[in-house]
């Protein structure tokens, strides 16, 4: 066997049925094995290396098993390092291979030659060279271990040309898989008794305590069981951005999203009033903490944080009780420890369901004001009164951003939300959507983005018709990089420089690339395009022009609180026009 066929047979030995990709020089003999194994492993080629990881992302995250990207050597590999930093970044294990150049043409100055298994080391969790043929099946075993275990995260490869071509005889190597790895996280460490019973005392005397839901409650897959567990306590929950869709938007416990970016503010407001946070899969990081500064001191308040990464535990807390494992066995261990006796006060869970159904009340102008140029909040309207069914949406950072966390309602358990936010970058949404399908095709995957994004990747419009991935694309058309241009506002004299860009008509750039589109100005437009793309069964491009969240200040907490609002206010504060608002200098 060669080296590429004992790579191939590995992978699929691990269940890898995808595999997504660019091709290359230095890969020809990797694809020659893809080509025999059609049938067992589906080769996705994209049209960047980056849209090809971020696929993979998609996947990963709603498989549960690695997603698995290879790229060619010199420029293939620095494409691919943003969605490598990304998906380690939050915990999203990927295996990176990267078909480097030979070995035997190694210091001699080959073209594309790379130090790739260095290049990758500071982005990913692990990152080797392999300079033989033989070492790949245990190579590709390590890699599974890694990705897989503790704390998820990106292990690179750097396979080079002649360790592909070179001949092996099978029975000098073992081809043997480990199971556990398939998928994560591959082991579920457990709370210790004692720490159950440290937890269920200060549960006990705790007035008003709270559960916080972070980015590792999804990845631990823990939504059912945490959701259990507070049903049992009568506990009220709220959400970081990452931890949104891990329960029920509309269940009477979902309190909201706390934060910064798209908060509500009950959902902060309980967050500052509580005197026992339980953090669950939440690294206490700046957006959850607004900088550091919510929620504000209080002697008197007491934190337990619960991650399977011990390095961020306490890591930006002082806490009462840190606990080292896995968040679903955590939650698992604590129910078969606690008393059935147990319960948070009502009045405590009643006083912030009366404070969200004032918000709601309150947010509904805004929701359905049809002034022009549209709003986006005007837009997530019109998608909670059609997402009827199982979705996998995906959000690109950025002008959906908070609009999209604050107002979309997520009430169908077989909803997933994803939005990318270890590095923030633009260009995940709309690839993005091509490893969602394919990891749950009975899902309508749906991607929300704005025309910075798009013009980072449109060129996988192309990927999207020639697969046939029935995606509901939305483009925030306001001719900007609106994020930045709001921060330069908000920053400085309400200057804005170099961040301003053709409004262009995306609809018909979508209908050169074959997709079916909408160019949508108004209310009646939005409403027949969101129909007329939840009817089709391909993929559907609905341009939508929106007004700037340059112009009117977004739901961003520090944004508000730097604008002299009082971001907890209820009702709470809207149509603070960023240009006439701006501070003058810096506080």
């Amino acid at each position: 066997m060669r080296g590429a066929d004992l790579l191939v047979h590995m992978l699929t030995a691990y269940g890898v049925d995808v595999i997504f990709g660019v091709p290359g020089d230095t890969n020809v003999p990797l694809y020659d094995a893809l080509r025999e194994a059609q049938g067992q492993l589906r080769h996705v080629m994209a049209r960047d290396e980056r849209s090809a990881g971020y696929m993979a992302d998609a996947y990963a995250r709603l498989t549960n098993r690695p997603g698995i990207v290879e790229v060619p050597s010199g420029a293939g590999a620095t494409y691919v390092l943003p969605c490598v930093a990304e998906a380690n970044g939050s915990s999203v294990p990927l295996i990176v291979i990267t078909s480097d150049t030979p070995v035997a043409s190694e210091g001699r100055g080959v073209i594309t030659e790379l130090d790739c298994a260095r290049l990758f080391e500071s982005v990913a969790k692990a990152s080797w060279l392999v300079k033989s043929a033989k070492r790949l099946p245990d190579t590709v075993r390590r890699a599974f271990r890694v990705a897989t275990g503790g704390k998820p995260g990106v292990v690179h490869l750097a396979v080079p040309e002649d360790v592909l071509h070179e001949e092996v005889e099978p029975a000098t190597v073992s081809l043997h898989v480990e199971s556990h790895h398939r998928s994560f996280p591959a082991y579920r460490p457990s709370a210790e008794a004692a720490e159950l019973d440290r937890l269920i005392a200060l549960i006990r005397q705790a007035r008003r305590p709270l559960f916080v839901f972070g980015g590792g409650a999804k990845r631990s897959q823990a939504g059912a069981a945490l959701l259990a567990l507070a049903e049992r306590l009568g506990m009220p929950i709220v959400n970081t951005i990452t931890g949104q869709s891990s329960l029920p938007d509309g269940h009477r416990l979902a309190i909201g999203v706390t934060g910064d970016n798209g908060f509500h503010p009950h959902a902060n407001r309980a967050v500052a009033e509580a005197d026992l946070l339980i953090y669950w899969g939440c690294r206490l990081g700046s957006v959850v903490s607004v900088g550091w500064t919510f929620p504000p001191p209080d002697h008197e308040r007491r934190i337990v944080q619960i991650d399977i990464d011990p390095e961020i535990i306490g890591n930006n807390s002082a806490n009462a009780l840190s606990i080292n494992g896995d968040v679903r066995a955590v939650a698992e261990g604590l129910a078969t420890a606690l008393p059935d006796t147990l319960a948070v006060d009502p009045q405590w869970l009643e006083r912030l369901n009366g404070w969200r159904a004032q918000f709601w009340r309150d947010a509904q102008d805004e929701l359905r004001d049809d002034s022009l140029p549209l709003k986006p909040q005007r837009v997530v309207q019109a998608l909670n009164k059609r997402l009827d069914g199982a979705f996998s949406i995906l959000s690109d950072p950025g002008t959906p951003t908070p609009h999209m966390t604050r107002l979309l309602r997520l009430d169908d358990p077989d909803t997933d939300f994803i939005i990318p936010r270890a590095y923030g970058g633009l260009g995940y949404a709309l690839p993005a959507v091509v490893g969602a399908w394919l990891a749950r095709p009975q899902a309508r995957p749906l991607a929300l983005f704005g025309d910075g994004s798009f013009g980072m990747n449109c060129g996988e419009l192309e990927t999207l018709v020639r697969l046939g991935v029935p995606a509901i694309l939305i483009h925030f058309n306001n001719g900007c990089f609106g994020w930045i241009k709001a921060l330069q506002r908000l920053h400085g004299h309400n200057a804005t420089y170099s961040v301003d860009f053709l409004s262009l008509d995306a609809a018909r750039i979508a209908e050169a690339f074959g997709l079916k589109a909408w160019r949508v100005t108004d209310a009646a437009e939005l409403t027949a395009a969101l129909d007329g793309a939840l009817a089709f069964d391909g993929p559907g491009f609905i341009d939508v022009v929106v007004e700037s969240i340059a112009d009117v200040a977004p739901p961003v907490f520090s944004w508000l609180r730097r604008l002299g609002e009082d971001p907890l206010a209820q009702p709470h504060a809207r149509n603070v026009e960023l240009a006439r608002s701006s501070p003058r200098s810096a506080p």
